[in-house]
């Protein structure tokens, strides 16, 4: 199994305050790089696990689970919370949906939740056929590069793995189910204009969240893949005063 370079990893070891950074479906931790960075620069201990399944070829996401997946990232959060006297989670896209499901499983051991453009539903027609679709199709066009910042290019499958797709949608259906149980401090990133991921689902994480603090920032010039988009530093810098915050 051959990595992609933007497939590794990302382990910064820092301060007492920890961040856990999740990427998306059919991503890689590469998309999520810049902004593990400049929070290590800050001093925060940072990791960026890979999501079993992704960063080699499309066709092995298409035999792993949601619950693979889940168990990395908490994976990732457990070895931060050892060395951490705090430890944020932070996602984008299903990453999102995932860091989402950890703070409603692990309570008061998630100090907060930075999410951008989360996942929890789509109101595309095709994914009603998905439970059918796995069976017949391995892979669909893909979803990844919703990015407006010219030149750039987001790590990411060249095609959408149809198997994978569908553990998404059984994930949104427990972690939907559960938002009621998210307490913790919210912050949601949205960007107004994403071709990917509706931005009502962060409304209806909004609603929803049991949290009491939880805030909404709108980024009005980035498109899905938000943190390698225009507004970076307006994510570095809401996250950054989010933790401090909290």
């Amino acid at each position: 199994m051959s990595l992609r370079p933007e497939a590794e990893p990302y382990d910064a070891s820092g301060g007492p305050i920890g961040a856990v950074l999740c990427h998306g479906l059919t991503g890689m931790p590469g998309s999520l790089h810049a902004w593990g960075e400049q929070l290590a620069a800050a001093g925060l201990t940072v990791r960026v696990p890979r999501l079993p399944g992704h960063g080699t070829r499309w066709q092995d996401a298409n035999k792993t689970t949601w619950q693979d997946w889940y168990a990395e990232l908490e994976r990732a959060f457990d070895d931060v919370r050892s060395r951490c006297d705090k430890a944020f989670v932070m996602g984008l896209s299903m990453g999102g949906t995932l860091v989402l499901r950890l703070a409603e499983q692990r309570g008061d051991d998630v100090a907060g939740v930075v999410v951008v453009n989360p996942s929890l539903f789509t109101t595309r027609k095709d994914a009603k056929v998905l439970p059918v679709l796995r069976f017949v199709v391995p892979s669909m066009p893909p979803v990844g590069n919703d990015i407006k910042k010219p030149g750039v290019v987001e790590p990411a499958y060249d095609r959408l793995p149809v198997k994978a797709a569908y553990q998404l949608s059984q994930l949104w259906k427990v972690t939907t189910a559960d938002l009621s149980r998210l307490t913790q401090p919210l912050l949601v990133l949205t960007s107004r204009d994403d071709h990917v991921v509706e931005p009502v689902n962060s409304d209806r994480l909004m609603k929803e969240a049991g949290a009491g603090d939880k805030r909404q920032v709108i980024l009005e010039d980035s498109f899905h893949v938000a943190t390698m988009d225009n507004d970076l530093p307006r994510i570095v810098s809401e996250s950054l005063a989010f933790v401090e915050a909290h």
